[in-house]
C-alpha cells in the first residue's frame, strides 16, 4: 500500500540538500552557536520578507506569543480576548503572563474569531485581543483592529500557521502591534527544530522582546528584569535562511493543491470544502465532515493509507484548565467545528496522484459506505 501522509518533508530536504548542507557546514566551522551573525542576517531577511521594522528571533512560536504580550505590557489582572479554536499555546501564554484569556466564539466560515462578537467580551481589564490566522487564513483584521483602536487595546497576531499569508495587501504579523510566528518543522517557514520570531514596528516593544529573550538583560550579567533564555540558535536560522526565499513558490502550491482539492471533492454530500480566500496559504486544507461522521470517516481513511488530523479535537473553552474558570463561556461554533473539521494531506509537494487517491477515497465513503 502506497501511505499518504498527512505531511512529507523529505522532498523538501532533497531539494535543497546542497544548500542545507552548506549552511549547516557554515555554523559549524564558525563556532557560532548562539545568536550571532547567522541569527542576526535571518532577522534582517526576514524583516525584509515581511515589510516590517523589527524582527526578534526565538526559541519556539509559543516563546513568542508570551514575550509579545510581556512587551506589550500585558500581564497580571489583564484580560486578554483570543478565539477558542486553536492550539492551546495561543491560551497558554496569556496565563503564563497572568493574564485571563477570554474566549470569543469563531466565525464557522473562516474558523477564525467573529469579530462582531469582540465588543460584548470587553471589560474594564481588558488589554489585548489576540487574533489567529488559524489553517492560514488571515483573520478580519480591519475589523479588530477597528475594536482595539476605539477601545485603546493592543493587538498581537498569533501567525503561527500563516507565515506568508497577506491580508489586503500586508503579510500578516505587520497589521496590529506585534506578530509571533512559529518556525515548527510543519509550518509553511519551518526549521529543523523549534525556533519563533516576534516582529514589530515599535522600537520600544522590539527593545522589550530583545531583552525578555536573553534574561531580562540588555548586556550579558546586567539585568534589568526577569525574562527567559529564548534564543533561536544560529544552526536553525542558518536553515531558515535557505528555505526563506522558497516560501512564496511553496506557498503558491499549497493554494493550488487546496484548489485541486475543492475541484476533485466538489459536490460531495455531507462535507463542506474551505474557500479559496485572498491571502490564505493553506497551512492546512481543512474540511468539514457532517452528520457525525467524522471519526469513522478518519479510521476508514487511516485504513486506506490516508493520514489526516484534527485540528482541534477540544475547543479551548472546554478544556479542565479553562472550563471551570468563571470567564469562560459557551463558545458553539468552536464547539461544532472541533466535531467536524478534518484536515487533509497538504504541502507544496502532494502529486497530483496523491490528491486524486485522497479525493477519490473521500468521495466514495461519503457516497456509498456513509451515505
Amino acid at each position: 500500500m502506497n501511505r499518504i501522509p498527512i505531511l512529507d518533508l523529505s522532498p523538501e530536504i532533497e531539494e535543497l540538500w546542497d544548500d542545507l548542507m552548506a549552511a549547516i557546514t557554515r555554523v559549524l566551522r564558525s563556532g557560532q552557536f548562539i545568536l550571532g551573525p547567522e541569527v542576526e542576517a535571518f532577522e534582517r531577511e526576514v524583516a525584509e520578507y515581511l515589510g516590517v521594522k523589527h524582527a526578534i528571533g526565538l526559541n519556539s512560536g509559543t516563546d513568542a506569543l508570551v514575550i509579545g504580550l510581556r512587551a506589550l505590557g500585558v500581564g497580571p489582572g489583564d484580560e486578554v480576548i483570543t478565539t477558542p479554536f486553536t492550539f492551546f499555546a495561543t491560551a497558554e501564554a496569556i496565563s503564563l503572563v497572568g493574564a485571563t484569556p477570554v474566549f470569543v466564539d469563531i466565525d464557522p466560515k473562516t474558523f477564525n474569531i467573529d469579530p462582531n462578537l469582540i465588543p460584548a467580551a470587553i471589560t474594564s481589564r481588558t488589554k489585548a485581543i489576540l487574533p489567529v490566522h488559524l489553517y492560514g487564513r488571515p483573520a478580519e483584521m480591519d475589523a479588530i483592529l477597528a475594536i482595539a483602536e476605539e477601545q485603546g487595546l493592543k493587538v498581537l497576531e498569533d501567525c503561527a500557521q500563516a507565515f506568508g499569508a497577506t491580508y489586503r495587501g500586508k503579510k500578516v504579523g505587520t497589521l496590529g502591534h506585534a506578530g509571533a510566528f512559529s518556525f515548527f518543522p510543519s509550518k509553511n517557514l519551518g526549521a529543523y527544530g523549534d525556533g519563533g520570531l516576534l516582529v514589530t514596528n515599535d522600537d520600544g516593544v522590539a527593545e522589550l522582546a530583545r531583552m525578555l529573550r536573553a534574561h531580562g538583560s540588555k548586556r550579558k550579567y546586567y539585568n534589568e528584569m526577569v525574562g527567559y533564555n529564548s534564543r533561536l540558535d544560529a544552526l536553525q536560522a542558518a536553515i531558515l535562511r535557505v528555505k526563506l526565499p522558497h516560501v512564496d513558490r511553496w506557498n503558491e502550491k499549497r493554494r493550488q493543491v487546496a484548489e485541486r482539492y475543492n475541484e476533485l471533492l466538489s459536490g460531495v454530500p455531507g462535507l463542506v470544502l474551505p474557500e479559496i480566500s485572498e491571502g490564505h496559504v493553506f497551512h492546512q486544507y481543512t474540511v468539514r465532515i457532517l452528520g457525525g461522521k467524522r471519526d469513522r470517516l478518519q479510521q476508514a481513511l487511516a485504513k486506506a493509507g490516508i493520514g489526516t488530523m484534527v485540528y482541534y479535537p477540544v475547543p479551548l473553552h472546554e478544556l479542565p484548565v479553562y472550563s471551570k474558570k468563571e470567564s469562560t463561556k459557551e463558545c458553539l461554533n468552536a464547539t461544532q467545528a472541533s466535531e467536524e473539521v478534518l484536515s487533509l494531506p497538504i504541502g507544496p509537494f502532494v502529486s497530483q496522484r496523491e490528491m486524486t487517491s485522497v479525493a477519490g477515497h473521500l468521495r466514495w465513503l461519503l457516497t456509498h459506505t456513509y451515505a
